[in-house]
């Protein structure tokens, strides 16, 4: 691959990292094994280019970007090949990454100026200042991706970083480091500035560590567990960050949903990219007048899935990413099986696909003394529960240290609308999956253990700026009683006063 050619020629020659599908073990490509050495000096070329490009035109910024969503839909065979290759994933979960990258830079190339163009705001004083906000870069922007949307999940925050006018230096997972550096050829390729946009290729605690201690800016992208260890280090430092981190998502099916539609989204939403999404349903709550109706629709629907690998849209799921998350997937089903649940569909390893393939697995009966109950499985793994009412299933969805993505399933609309504001989670859908992560108009990220920050919308880019406020005095003289420069009298005190009590009362100056 000649993404891969090329980013070993920028970086260390002796030592070398083998990616390997997770298949059938092939070497798919070798990437440097980056030192903290390397990191730094990467930091250091998009530092150097980052000064003239925050001087380019927000319209010159765009165009580049404009051309990469051009590009990689021209191109999207090739992307796919390489997200496949290293992932082991379905070449329709290949695709659903290039779809929403492209929505990303469509989205930010022509909307991401109105987030950051200067803005008039009321001044201090009324008739004697005026004032603005701009929007500076911070400078440089560490990007730590994670291994499920290898390409998604690491370009789809470092377009609206690099729109913003920063440099980018962008750390993606030891496992699946070739979709990155693809992406940094093809914006290169775009015109996008070469030392603008950096890949380091490496363990996190050697070429993470070293990231956070030298970018102005951290966007991570992984576990709970590995973001409090990211703040921690970044919070040394007092450099602000961004975290999208796990989740244990609820969705909720009412009485009078449409039941068919509400067990295909289910199925949908749990085992697409064969669960390991952060976003994905783990748990379903129905209520007890269409739970039988609803897991026996759930059941057909899980049952058309189809497992394989291939470079056709023959299959809808590949293979898990590594013999860790096989482990975890079959210790939670285990577990759960054990201490009594019982696997409706599902439930076994498929050795013969390939030594990571995992069936869709859905579980009744689980009980919270089971691991699947509150941790995160991010696997082919769906628990479903009875409940009674709508607010039971909305106290039960809440009962979870995550609280990231959610769903409500009812014919009336409006009413999901209403009880969506009742579920903490960052984003909510009503009658659909993921939509929430699709509305880039909106904010995207997770409440409690879920995250800190949001990705999309008007956040997703100003996180990326220092925030200024600039005062202007439009006139020639100063508060005070003008017997010295700092003193104030009885007479300039009335004065204050009275305009505080005016102030308050004229609608247009409060």
């Amino acid at each position: 691959m000649s993404a891969v050619r090329q980013q070993q020629s920028t970086g260390t020659q002796q030592r070398t990292i083998t990616i390997r599908n997770p298949i059938t073990g092939e070497s798919v490509g070798t990437v440097p094994r980056h030192t903290a050495d390397d990191v730094i000096a990467a930091v250091e070329r998009a530092r150097a280019a980052q000064k003239h490009w925050a001087e380019t035109p927000f319209r010159d910024r765009a165009a580049i970007f404009k051309r990469f969503h051009d590009l990689i839909l021209q191109d999207q065979d090739a992307i796919m090949d390489v997200i496949q290759a290293e992932s082991g994933k379905s070449r329709r979960d290949a695709f659903v990454e290039i779809f929403a990258l492209a929505c990303a830079a469509r989205y930010y190339a022509y909307h991401g100026w109105k987030h950051i163009r200067p803005r008039r705001i009321r001044g201090g004083i009324p008739l004697r200042a005026r004032a603005k906000v701009v929007y500076r870069p911070v400078g440089v922007v560490g990007i730590i991706g994670p291994w499920n949307f290898p390409l998604l999940l690491t370009v789809d925050d470092a377009i609206p970083a690099l729109l913003a006018g920063n440099g980018v230096v962008i750390k993606p997972a030891s496992l699946t480091p070739l979709s990155a550096i693809w992406a940094r050829e093809k914006l290169i390729e775009c015109g996008l500035p070469e030392g603008l946009i950096q890949v380091v290729t490496g363990p996190g605690g050697e070429v993470g560590n070293a990231l956070i201690d030298h970018v102005d800016y951290l966007m991570f992208t992984g576990s709970t567990e590995i973001g409090r260890k990211v703040a921690e280090r970044a919070a040394g430092r007092l450099i602000r960050y961004s975290m999208e981190l796990g989740g244990k998502n609820a969705m909720i099916v009412l009485a009078d949903a449409n039941i068919k539609h509400a067990a295909i989204a289910a199925a949908e939403g749990a085992f697409n990219n064969c669960g390991q999404v952060c976003i994905n349903w783990e748990r379903v709550y129905v209520e007890a007048k269409i739970y039988d109706q609803f897991v026996s629709e759930l059941i057909e629907q899980t049952k058309k899935l189809r497992l394989g690998t291939g470079k056709e849209f023959d299959y809808d799921l590949g293979s898990l990413i590594s013999r860790e998350q096989l482990e975890k997937v079959e210790e939670h089903v285990r577990d759960a099986v054990e201490k009594g649940a019982k696997v409706l569909v599902g439930g076994r390893p498929r050795p013969e696909l390939g030594p990571y393939f995992y069936e869709p697995t859905v579980l009744a009966g689980v009980t919270p003394d089971m691991l699947v109950h509150s941790e995160e499985t991010f696997g082919p793994v769906l628990s479903v529960y009875k409940v009674e009412s709508a607010d039971e299933a909305i106290r039960l969805a809440n009962d979870s240290r995550y609280g990231l993505n959610a769903a409500i399933f009812t014919r009336r609309r409006r009413y999901g609308e209403r009880l969506a504001t009742r579920v903490d989670a960052g984003t909510v859908s009503v009658n659909d999956t993921q939509l929430g992560w699709i509305t880039l108009h909106g904010p995207m990220g997770g409440f409690k253990e879920s995250g800190v920050g949001r990705r999309h919308g008007p956040e997703g880019i100003r996180k990326y700026t220092e925030p200024q406020t600039i005062a202007t005095n439009l006139t020639n003289f100063q508060i005070g009683s003008f017997e010295t420069a700092l003193s104030i009298n009885r007479r300039m005190i009335g004065f204050l006063t009275l305009l505080l009590k005016l102030w308050r009362r004229i609608p247009f100056l409060r």
